[in-house]
């Protein structure tokens, strides 16, 4: 299988790129690729925190970065014969990442974490740290891709758009990036499928890292989110009400149940599904029908335009309100006094849920994204 040459990746003679080696396929094929490329390669693996199981002593490892996973990056650096690092974003990535988890589930969000920890840690400090070492660029094995293009005054404007493999794609979660970042990005896996990635792997004697399972799970949790949440944020009972406002029982804190949820509400006579969170007067509310869930406008906040540019609205966009959903027609109708933006869809969605990125494309270009409110 050929590497393929089409990726424009500029001049690539010995310039130096910070690889963030987790131990997994693709950040490893990713270093490989970049060495075959031209450049010279570091490889940094990062610590994050993980949960303390009892007495402040720390349990199950983070998933990504389990001694099991820097064991491997070691071996890949090894097979690549570049230098190895560890930096420990331990008390950073508590802060930034896990606080402001709890922090959104007090609000009665539900938050996407893996957004944020892009954003202040993968392509923030990171990111900083590699400039320090006098890196030129810092690479990561995310399905997406990044383009240059010159606008009318002749200024590089960078672009991010969905990965080839629209299955494993991974712009969603890059949406709060900006140009001075995406400048120093590159993603040498986004014009690859994820089988010939796999082919890779195997070609560059990478073929043990294919018995590796990924998990899909937030990574500083060891068991689920329900159990972390009675651990850091305890219980507080409150009225469950359906939508005519008759108490139809009691829930045990807003931060256990999310908008469209079905199954835990424990309530006899149902199916009910969570229809929203009075968090005022800590009152879970829920609907019977399930059409109630469907809705056709949504407001975003912190709004994040990658070009740095805000174009005209209205603007008819392609969107995706959580990772794993269909893309949805809408239109960005206006932007309200708080700097917030109003969606409106073409047909209702379901269960827009406050705390989750809402994300807007064009074709496969991602323009921006914000936070549904």
């Amino acid at each position: 299988m050929k590497i393929k040459k089409k990726i424009n990746w500029q001049k690539l003679q010995k310039e130096m790129v910070v690889v963030a080696l987790s131990g997994g396929l693709d950040s490893s094929v990713a270093a490989t690729l970049l060495k075959k490329t031209g450049f010279e390669v570091v490889g940094i693996f990062m610590k994050f925190w993980s949960e303390p199981e009892k007495d402040g002593l720390v349990g199950i490892s983070n998933r990504c970065c389990s001694s099991e996973a820097e064991m491997r990056a070691r071996k890949v650096a090894k097979i690549l014969k570049i230098p190895f690092y560890i930096f420990n974003f331990e008390k950073e990535f508590k802060k930034r990442i896990v606080d402001c988890f709890l922090d959104s589930y007090k609000r009665a969000w539900t938050p996407n974490p893996c957004v944020v920890c892009n954003k202040e840690i993968k392509f923030g400090l990171l990111l900083e740290k590699a400039l320090k070492l006098n890196a030129d660029f810092v690479a990561t094995g995310h399905y997406a891709r990044k383009r240059e293009i010159k606008d009318k005054g002749s200024k590089t404007i960078y672009k991010l758009l969905r990965a080839k493999d629209h299955q494993k794609d991974q712009s969603y979660f890059l949406w709060m990036l900006n140009q001075d970042q995406l400048k120093k990005i590159l993603f040498p896996i986004g014009d690859y499928k994820r089988s010939e990635v796999e082919s890779l792997a195997k070609i560059f004697k990478l073929d043990f890292l294919l018995k590796v399972k990924k998990s899909t799970e937030i990574c500083f949790i060891q068991k689920t989110v329900n159990d972390f949440l009675r651990k850091y944020l305890k219980e507080k009972p409150g009225k469950i009400v359906d939508v005519q406002g008759k108490i139809v029982g009691q829930h045990n804190g807003l931060w256990f149940y999310t908008i469209g949820q079905r199954k835990g509400i424990k309530l006899a006579g149902g199916p009910y599904y969570v229809l929203d969170k009075n968090l005022k007067n800590n009152v879970l509310i829920v609907t019977k029908n399930e059409k109630d869930l469907y809705n056709k406008e949504l407001i975003a906040k912190n709004v994040n335009w990658l070009s740095g540019r805000e174009p005209s609205i209205p603007l008819k966009v392609k969107v995706k309100i959580r990772y794993r959903s269909n893309f949805a027609l809408a239109k960005i109708t206006k932007k309200l006094k708080d700097k917030s933006y109003k969606l409106i869809f073409e047909k209702p969605q379901r269960a827009i849920t406050p705390g989750q990125s809402v994300v807007f494309y064009q074709k496969d270009e991602l323009l921006g994204g914000g936070i549904i409110c």
